[in-house]
């Protein structure tokens, strides 16, 4: 018998939460669903029928675009970081990749380029967040220069906030940057990729943005937690880390639990251990008190998290034994929702983590009806 461990995918959450997305982009600009890395840990062939009612899909890696291509995704394929070495537009040609152009080394392998694609380019400023991109005065001599080369058909502005998902410096988050995005670009045609998660959540309505990268928020996980759970945004959890109690424990009062005795009981408790560990993608340093749920009913992290098992109060959970479910994060079986923004906020991480963290020895599966 497999290892109880798994993580479920929950279909019907990745196509609600698309439709949220969905609802909150101007019917004139274009729906792009971030899938990188490996689709936030869920795995793009998991993925994909739940997205690909999107206009197109935003990543990283050559071969993630190509597993998309697999799929039978035929539309807009955008990779976020561009080129890593000279040699990637020919597969941009014949994968039909758009890419984004963020440095003057990008920028020469393209004006180097001898073939007889015609390639659509996304060209990055950096208006303040200094992480990739043109700074304004060489935004505009960059977007000269590919303006001038005749296998690039179509330029379209990009831009990433750093502060979208609230205030910056005691500030409005995007006013900014988009000050400095919007005096850089005004006389120069083309359209605009502007809008993440977070900006589209908290500002879609003052922001124009003709193509709109959605990521965390269609996976459940709210872009400014805790200001907003992803209850407030109408969004719907699309993993569940999912495992079972394999033993139970009846310790007395000045009883340590785990590694390094962190944990000293101060009242008689039944401690029940869980097959899951930081080897499966749960973080070690999650501290006692981590929240958990023991056959839907609410619990905690006990002592510290071991390679292969960490151990939670069984003290009040009644009904719990040997093979009962225990949901790290996610949705129970019975319908019980454990925000993994919660989980990752005790840790001072983010759900983004948990969910990318996740790792290769635990099962997958797709469930395309709720609360299974």
């Amino acid at each position: 018998m497999p290892r109880p461990i798994q993580a479920i995918i929950h279909h019907h959450a990745l196509t609600h939460n698309l439709n949220v997305a969905r609802e909150l982009t101007s019917p004139n600009s274009k729906l792009f669903a971030v899938v990188k890395a490996n689709a936030y840990g869920h795995g793009i062939e998991n993925i994909y029928s739940a997205f690909k009612n999107a206009d197109g899909f935003a990543l990283l890696d050559i071969d993630e675009a190509i597993r998309l291509r697999s799929l039978g995704w035929q539309g807009e394929i955008l990779l976020l970081e561009g080129l890593f070495n000279e040699t990637d537009l020919i597969a941009c040609d014949t994968y039909n990749l758009s890419f984004t152009i963020h440095s003057l080394h990008q920028l020469k392998w393209l004006e180097n380029y001898q073939g007889n694609a015609q390639f659509k380019v996304f060209l990055k400023m950096n208006s303040g967040m200094n992480r990739l991109g043109f700074k304004p005065q060489a935004y505009q001599i960059a977007w000269q220069a590919i303006s001038k080369l005749s296998h690039v058909v179509d330029i379209t502005h990009m831009m990433h906030f750093s502060d979208a998902d609230g205030e910056r410096l005691g500030q409005d988050g995007i006013e900014y940057q988009m000050i400095i995005f919007q005096e850089t670009t005004q006389n120069m045609p083309g359209r605009c990729s502007l809008s993440n998660s977070a900006a589209l959540l908290r500002h879609h309505t003052e922001l124009r943005s003709d193509y709109v990268r959605a990521g965390i928020l269609l996976y459940g996980s709210s872009p400014d937690y805790p200001s907003h759970s992803a209850d407030d945004w109408n969004l719907k959890p699309t993993m569940s880390l999912r495992s079972e109690i394999i033993a139970i424990q009846e310790i007395n009062e000045k009883d340590s639990v785990g590694y390094g005795s962190q944990y000293i009981a101060d009242h008689p408790m039944k401690i029940g251990v869980v097959a899951c560990g930081y080897a499966d993608g749960y973080q070690r340093i999650s501290p006692s008190g981590t929240p958990i749920l023991v056959n839907g009913q609410r619990t905690h992290l006990v002592g510290r998290v071991s390679m292969d098992m960490l151990a939670v109060d069984l003290t009040y959970i009644k009904d719990a034994k040997i093979g009962s479910e225990v949901v790290l994060w996610g949705v129970s079986s019975c319908g019980v929702t454990l925000s993994i923004d919660e989980v990752a906020a005790t840790s001072n991480t983010l759900g983004y983590e948990l969910m990318c963290a996740v790792t290769a020895r635990v099962p997958f599966s797709v469930a395309k009806k709720s609360h299974v």
